[in-house]
């Protein structure tokens, strides 16, 4: 199995997570990012919030890496509402993506996997031969959940978003915020996805 770096969101920072040539999302301070700095050559971003795209104009000087988000998130990450960076008393990174990824798309051996909900262009990155998600905040470990109640956000959308996720045969989720789990990572999504459901059955 390929090798997973995670990179612990501080404060209310996300997490980011190095995979081979990539780097999964953007809110961690870039010092941490330095022993990987000359590998990333593209940095994807799972949705347009603050948290996980904080220091993105500086990764991306720091490693010259392409930026890439789904086409319904990109206009979210430079702007003031979208992007919740109020919530974080900021302004939002003044760094446009130069590369847009969709659904079934594949970036480092990942598959695109469009999951909205948590924003309208929330994405997954999925390596089926392995297990491996990275989750972004559609789903955490532990049977928990994005909001849907920020800026985009849709309630149908991410119950829609969990149940296609209880489908796949995941071992190793990669969250957004909290730990990751590396073996029947499923049972945390089944998980998430009952809550949900036992909250709007």
């Amino acid at each position: 199995m390929p090798s997973v770096h995670w990179i612990p969101g501080a404060d209310a920072g996300a997490n980011a997570f190095v995979y081979k040539s990539t780097l999964i999302d953007a809110g961690v301070l870039p010092m941490a990012l330095t022993p990987y700095r000359t590998d990333i050559a593209t940095i994807v971003l799972t949705h347009c919030h603050y948290d996980h795209t904080a220091r993105l104009a500086e990764i991306q000087r720091m490693c010259r890496a392409r930026i890439c988000t789904h086409p319904l998130d990109a206009p979210g990450v430079t702007d003031d509402l979208r992007s919740v960076a109020i919530h974080f008393g900021a302004r939002p990174p003044a760094v446009v993506p130069d590369c847009q990824v969709r659904e079934g798309d594949c970036v480092d051996g990942l598959t695109v996997l469009h999951t909205p909900g948590h924003t309208p262009g929330s994405i997954c990155l999925f390596d089926p031969a392995e297990g491996i998600l990275f989750s972004g905040d559609t789903v955490f470990t532990h049977g928990s959940f994005g909001r849907y109640d920020l800026p985009g956000g849709d309630r149908q959308a991410l119950l829609a978003s969990l149940r296609r996720l209880s489908t796949l045969d995941v071992q190793a989720i990669y969250p957004g915020h909290g730990e990751p789990v590396e073996k029947n990572a499923c049972r945390h999504i089944a998980a998430a996805l009952d809550a949900m459901q036992s909250i709007y059955a």
